[in-house]
């Protein structure tokens, strides 16, 4: 029998797991543990608390979430696949185009490259040029590529983006400049949140697709959460058909997760912080990530999203990661790591490995902008600069790697930080 392409049996697996077969895990499983009935796609998470484990979604919430952005996006239309299909955001590309019989258009790339996209983009929007409608997913650091390459003179990419009716980024966090920029090309950007315990995003520009329910836990006094209680910020709460039924083999995991409140609504606690302005959530981190230097909680994410817009200005549009490290004045220092553009390439170390000391007049201006924008103890103490910000999956930042680099930096440099 002649072998067949590895993506074509992703595709017969997730349809045959949509119509009622045996579920299907696109990565080799965590355990024998026995999915719950029902079960079409056993998905692992990314592993950002800690091990990774092991989503069991069914079919009714797969088929609803694809209904629901459809819905949201205008109708079905053809997907393009260029993200992994292992993880949730990669999977719900197969499942939407099969759930709406559209089929997947599936050119995975090896290696996401903005002239490889811009190849495969094209050919995909000239071949619906009179129909269906044409949708695509991204993480921000695929977008990234694309507006820089076009920055660098390279538009192919970007313009193939512009024939798309719906680019949806997600996965992580997309600074404001970047979208700014691609929604300023003509990108119809639409930015996601979600999880693979939602069955991918279910929260589009911040408003909850149909059916989804979002509210934000309220913050205990003087909890380490990085929100202040009465502001309306809090632990992000999802609700709705989409959700999965729980972590396999891992009942009290999917206990302390998933909960029913008392007229019988199924909720999902993320560990997100959140809040909500007139019915629309805007995410400010994870409850996790967040620094407490000198007594007082710092949010990562508002930080970097500063630094994003500094880092533009320059005229070196880059993404950013924000951690703590041990410190024996304040506790924890706010220390800054950014991956950069062509205007502060000459500081990225040798051969794109490791960190570089960005300090003087970059760490200068970042304090400035991060202090007028959230306060002085917002404001990074040391900022380092890299080629690239190590991942731990599409478009998610390895924070902890991020962390241990930053500590083997300041160590190298005489800082040795203090012990945990």
């Amino acid at each position: 029998m002649a072998p067949t392409d590895p993506l074509t049996d992703v595709v017969r697996a997730v349809r045959d797991a949509l119509d009622g077969g045996p579920a299907y895990a696109p990565q080799p499983r965590l355990s024998d543990a026995v999915p719950p009935p029902g079960t079409a796609l056993v998905l692992r998470t990314s592993g950002s608390t800690g091990n990774p484990r092991e989503v069991a979604l069914s079919t009714a919430a797969l088929r609803a979430s694809a209904r629901a952005t459809h819905e949201r996006l205008g109708g079905p239309g053809r997907w393009l696949l260029v993200l992994p299909p292992t993880h949730v955001a990669g999977i719900q590309v197969i499942t939407r185009s099969l759930v709406t019989g559209k089929g997947v258009y599936p050119d995975t790339l090896d290696r996401f490259a903005p002239a490889d996209f811009a190849a495969v983009a094209t050919d995909f929007a000239d071949l619906l040029a009179h129909g269906p409608r044409a949708y695509v997913s991204l993480v921000p650091t695929q977008l990234h590529r694309l507006v820089t390459a076009a920055d660098g003179g390279d538009t192919a990419g970007l313009d193939a983006l512009t024939r798309f009716d719906a680019v949806l980024v997600g996965g992580a966090a997309t600074p404001a400049p970047l979208l700014a920029r691609a929604r300023a090309a003509g990108v119809h950007v639409v930015t996601t949140y979600g999880m693979s315990e939602t069955s991918g995003g279910c929260v589009y520009d911040g408003v909850p697709l149909a059916g989804v329910r979002v509210r934000a836990a309220d913050v205990e006094p003087g909890a380490r959460s990085g929100a202040t209680p009465g502001t309306g910020a809090g632990a992000v709460e999802l609700s709705g058909p989409m959700l999965a039924e729980g972590y396999v083999g891992d009942p009290s995991a999917t206990a302390a997760a998933f909960r029913t409140d008392a007229d019988g609504a199924r909720w999902f606690r993320t560990s997100d912080l959140g809040r909500l302005d007139d019915g629309r959530l805007t995410i400010l981190g994870r409850a996790d990530d967040v620094v407490v230097t000198g007594g007082v909680n710092v949010a990562p994410a508002a930080v970097e999203d500063v630094i994003a817009g500094h880092l533009a200005e320059l005229g070196s549009p880059g993404e950013a990661c924000v951690v703590g490290v041990p410190d024996p004045e304040w506790g924890q220092a706010v220390v800054a790591v950014v991956a950069v553009g062509q205007a502060l390439s000459g500081r990225v170390p040798a051969g794109g490995q490791g960190l570089t000391d960005g300090g003087g007049e970059l760490l200068a201006g970042l304090r400035t902008a991060v202090g007028q924008r959230l306060g002085t103890p917002a404001a990074p103490r040391r900022v380092y600069v890299t080629a690239a910000l190590p991942a731990r999956g599409p478009g998610k930042v390895d924070r902890r790697a991020v962390r241990d680099a930053v500590v083997r930096a300041e160590r190298k440099a005489g800082r040795e930080p203090v012990r945990p």
